[in-house]
């Protein structure tokens, strides 16, 4: 099979939409929401109107979050495909080349909706087609291992009935609801946490503060606590029933979909700041020269060239894993290997080109002391560089995670 490493050309149109999008629409605020903390952008709301727009034209496939759903066409019937997955990364990575926390901040676009589309079966599509979800998952002291929540989902009737803390939940307080991951039975282990989709002002969900933050700071970060929260049954997404052999399949869907657009929203930023950091660098008379070997330029152009290498790498396996989950083959491994190397990357690009760009690169004369603080966020949410690394190991070595810890 022919292996073509250009953006697909059906997808180019998207890509460079995205694009102008992010220098016309979310750059010029850029600084604003990032000094005005929790202040919610009013500027989104007529961009969520057109991504909507898009969508129900059949025009701007996976120009959101709800474009991360796999084919229901197994890959042998429906061919080589560049769909809604690739297109998202695609997207994702351009509006991110403008700003991070808005992205995050955009209203039917959150993490939750990636969520629905995910593991949602057909009815829940439809009924939740029109909310903005947050994704609830990391809870006080369990840290980054999602398998040991101690949120609880008691089935009662018609409805479950919600206990627990979570912390850290983007746009926890705009959204219209929230993805919640609790388990239905402590005692089965990672087979029994699901995803159930509460809604706004659901009795018992009280959200307790927004956090105060390094980076991404126009999105809000909320903490959220449930108290005898009632849900309808209807609400747990996908299958109630608890599969033993299956383990934590079910739930790791939901990443094998989502980390690939944070790793995007990664190899965004890094562009960004590579972009910048080129341009300073030649106002400053140093050129980059991509025909001659790094060793036989100035540092700061050998620097650049190798950050960019790094940059390719990361956004070539970000690429892999979105198409195998538009093709239907399994990527937890590739999704986990995307997040780990464009997190990282994503650190290691923005910080560097601050240093480039020496007292212009540490003032807020540029974005670039911006994008370095926004983009370390990036490599611990979706689950830590650390934790990828030993999801990695394990899948690579054939171990467990109780063998591999």
């Amino acid at each position: 099979m022919a292996i073509h490493l250009d953006d697909p050309k059906r997808l180019r149109r998207l890509r460079d939409q995205a694009h102008q999008v992010a220098m016309n629409m979310l750059r010029p605020v850029s600084r604003k929401y990032d000094r005005a903390e929790h202040e919610y952008p009013k500027e989104l709301d007529m961009l969520a109107a057109m991504i909507d727009g898009l969508s129900e034209s059949g025009a701007g496939e996976g120009a959101g979050a709800s474009g991360v759903r796999r084919d229901a066409k197994p890959a042998e019937q429906a061919g080589v495909r560049n769909g809604t997955n690739l297109a998202s990364v695609l997207s994702i990575a351009e509006m991110c080349w403008g700003d991070v926390g808005l992205l995050l901040s955009m209203p039917r676009q959150g993490l939750g909706n990636s969520a629905i589309a995910s593991v949602a079966d057909d009815e829940q599509l439809e009924r939740f087609r029109d909310t903005w979800a947050a994704m609830a998952i990391t809870e006080p002291e369990v840290g980054s291992d999602s398998a040991n929540i101690r949120t609880t989902a008691v089935l009662d009737g018609d409805h479950y009935v919600i206990n627990g803390e979570k912390i850290y939940v983007t746009s926890g307080e705009r959204a219209d609801s929230v993805v919640v991951w609790a388990t239905l039975d402590r005692s089965l282990g990672r087979a029994a946490i699901k995803s159930f989709v509460v809604e706004k002002g659901t009795p018992g969900m009280k959200v307790e503060r927004l956090e105060h933050k390094l980076g991404i700071r126009a999105s809000d970060t909320a903490a959220i606590t449930f108290t005898d929260c009632r849900v309808p049954k209807e609400n747990l997404l996908g299958s109630p029933e608890v599969d033993v052999k299956q383990g934590f399949a079910g739930a790791m869907a939901t990443f094998d979909n989502t980390r690939p657009l944070v790793a995007a929203m990664a190899i965004g930023v890094a562009r960004a700041s590579l972009d910048l950091t080129r341009d300073l660098l030649a106002e400053a008379g140093v050129e980059v020269d991509h025909d001659r070997p790094g060793q036989v330029q100035h540092a700061a152009a050998a620097r650049l060239l190798q950050m960019e290498a790094d940059w390719e790498g990361a956004r070539l396996l970000t690429l892999q894993a979105a198409w195998l989950a538009d093709n239907r083959q399994p990527n937890s491994l590739e999704a986990s290997m995307a997040k780990a190397k464009a997190g990282r990357v994503g650190s290691d690009i923005t910080l560097g080109c601050v240093e480039l760009a020496s007292s212009v690169g540490y003032s807020e004369t540029e974005l670039l002391e911006k994008w370095s603080r926004d983009s370390k966020i990036l490599d611990i949410f979706e689950g830590t560089q650390q934790i990828q690394q030993l999801i990695v190991a394990r899948r690579l070595l054939g171990l467990t995670s109780a063998e591999l810890k």
